[in-house]
């Protein structure tokens, strides 16, 4: 399957160590094909085993885009900080501080995911300010946005840290669309499919806040 893609996600929300070793075994293909492979270090910094796994991913594959939100990224820049569960947790250090530091040991692009997320390859750095705070009322908010990541970087010519802006900013204005009519989450998570399915190019052009 990963031969006949065009990127390659990893997700390690539902971890197993067999789990581990086909993501690996995908990735060295993705790698081997120049495939990109974005990966999502979901839960970082909230177990000993989740730790373990992420670094024992990014030490044996390259990873061209790592996402996770503000403690999962503080934690794989080697800061001692502790993830509740899935959910963030406040880091006082500067965020494009930790993405630099992260896109520079992992020559990757850095993602990290908030309400205000940063993007930086090294060189470029991209701040989107899309979003809604409804969507840390549904689970899997941020799971979907790797993917959105994903299928931006699929379609992309190489320029991984503008698609990651694009496909978040997208992903937020969806968002801000489907939180306009919604009464509460269950509402906003059918919005939210529909507004990503109907989502125009004037409705990006007009509500975008992308930083360069």
């Amino acid at each position: 399957m990963c031969g006949i893609s065009s990127a390659l996600v990893l997700n390690i929300g539902t971890l197993t160590t067999e789990i581990i070793k086909i993501m690996k075994l995908a990735a060295a293909v993705a790698n081997e094909s120049k495939i990109p492979v974005v990966l999502d270090v979901l839960g970082a910094g909230a177990t000993s085993f989740r730790n373990k796994m992420s670094f024992e991913l990014l030490d044996s594959i390259h990873i061209d885009v790592l996402k996770g939100n503000s403690s999962e990224m503080a934690r794989i820049a080697g800061r001692h900080v502790r993830t509740k569960g899935v959910d963030t947790r406040d880091v006082k250090e500067d965020l494009l501080d930790i993405a630099r530091e992260i896109s520079w040991q992992r020559d990757c692009t850095a993602v990290i995911t908030g309400k205000r997320d940063v993007i930086i390859d090294g060189e470029n750095v991209f701040t989107v300010d899309n979003g809604s705070e409804m969507m840390t009322r549904v689970v899997g908010t941020g799971c979907m946005a790797t993917s959105v990541i994903g299928s931006f970087v699929a379609a992309s010519l190489g320029d991984l840290a503008s698609a990651a802006a694009a496909g978040l900013c997208c992903y937020g204005i969806a968002a801000e669309i489907a939180a306009a009519s919604a009464k509460g989450p269950l509402q906003f998570k059918h919005a939210l499919m529909d507004s990503l399915h109907s989502l125009t190019e004037e409705q990006v052009t007009g509500m975008q806040k992308v930083r360069k």
